[in-house]
């Protein structure tokens, strides 16, 4: 357990079809969302058991009111080496400059194509010049380094590999492409809508050379390509055809206080209600030292397993917490 991925809320501005297909969700009671006490208090808690890298999620986290003054509490813990943010930028302009001087100096931005039309369709709400606005606003203020996060979805937007590499490498940013996968239990996935890891790989190699740098820190999700003309790298995350669950060092905090210990997870720990009911430090570190070293989470490992075995999947026989829930 190195990673703590902390979820701040479960609302959004965009309605992405791979994550939020329908136009209106029901939002979690402000009640149940954890304050930025608790957050500060469960996030001390998991450096002592070796945690050190934070990143917020959501939902989209920006949404979240003066996030910046949960950055500036996280980054006075002592063990966290690492703080980042994960969002579809859209808020980026109005917020990068508190953020940053909170202590938040490393994001990655969701931006699944460069074709204005088709980001609108995809997102269904948002406008790719506002986005790419607060991309080179967070640039301005001074974040390093800012990743662009690409899901390639075959058919819809896996002609633009090329592109957002290009981009990326002109503007200083770092390309990462996202396998397809079926988060939740609504984007309607099949394996023939993945286009997949290695055919990311060749497509990208075949315009600018590449070698392979492998895993940051050896469980990174994703696989690291270095260009052989100095000028950056490239990562691929292939969650379903190259599955890494035995080296996931990941755990999860929803915004209503569940753990969780997989991204396709049915259910969580509610460490919230322990918390609330007046649990002590020591109490909180047991539970939580007690769902990690519990966990047999393999569902990607199994889902491609299943895969290749020729037989029918259907992945809405798993139910799963949505990713507005669990975040990224």
């Amino acid at each position: 357990m190195r990673d703590l991925r902390i979820s701040v809320t479960d609302r959004c501005n965009f309605r992405c079809t791979y994550c939020m297909p329908f136009d209106e969700y029901t939002w979690m009671a402000k009640s149940e969302v954890l304050s930025f006490s608790e957050i500060e208090r469960l996030a001390r808690l998991f450096a002592g058991l070796g945690v050190t890298q934070l990143r917020l999620t959501g939902g989209e986290p920006l949404v979240r009111r003066e996030l910046h003054r949960l950055v500036g509490l996280l980054t006075t813990i002592p063990g966290i080496s690492d703080l980042s943010l994960t969002t579809n930028g859209a808020l980026l302009v109005e917020q990068s400059q508190a953020l940053y001087d909170a202590g938040l100096h490393r994001i990655n931005v969701s931006i699944d194509t460069l074709k204005p039309d088709r980001f609108r369709e995809i997102t269904q709400r948002g406008d790719l010049d506002t986005v790419l606005k607060g991309l080179f606003a967070a640039q301005r203020v001074g974040m390093r380094p800012i990743k662009i996060n690409a899901v390639v979805i075959r058919g819809f937007n896996d002609d633009e590999l090329i592109d957002l590499v290009a981009f990326a490498r002109t503007n200083g940013f770092e390309m990462r492409f996202i396998e397809y996968m079926d988060v939740g239990n609504a984007n309607g996935w099949t394996l023939e809508k993945t286009f997949t890891k290695r055919e990311m790989l060749e497509v990208i190699h075949a315009h600018f050379p590449v070698r392979e740098a492998g895993r940051a820190g050896g469980s990174a999700p994703a696989v690291d390509y270095e260009f052989l003309d100095g000028s950056g790298k490239v990562g691929i995350i292939g969650s379903v055809t190259e599955p890494f669950c035995s080296s996931c060092t990941r755990i999860r905090l929803t915004a209503d206080g569940k753990l969780v210990t997989c991204l396709f997870a049915e259910t969580g720990f509610d460490i919230k209600s322990l918390m609330r009911r007046g649990a002590s430090d020591a109490d909180l570190t047991n539970a939580i030292s007690a769902q990690w070293s519990g966990r047999t989470d393999r569902f990607s490992d199994d889902r491609w397993k299943h895969l290749q075995s020729g037989t029918p999947y259907k992945p809405e026989s798993h139910k799963k917490i949505e990713m507005i829930t669990l975040g990224g």
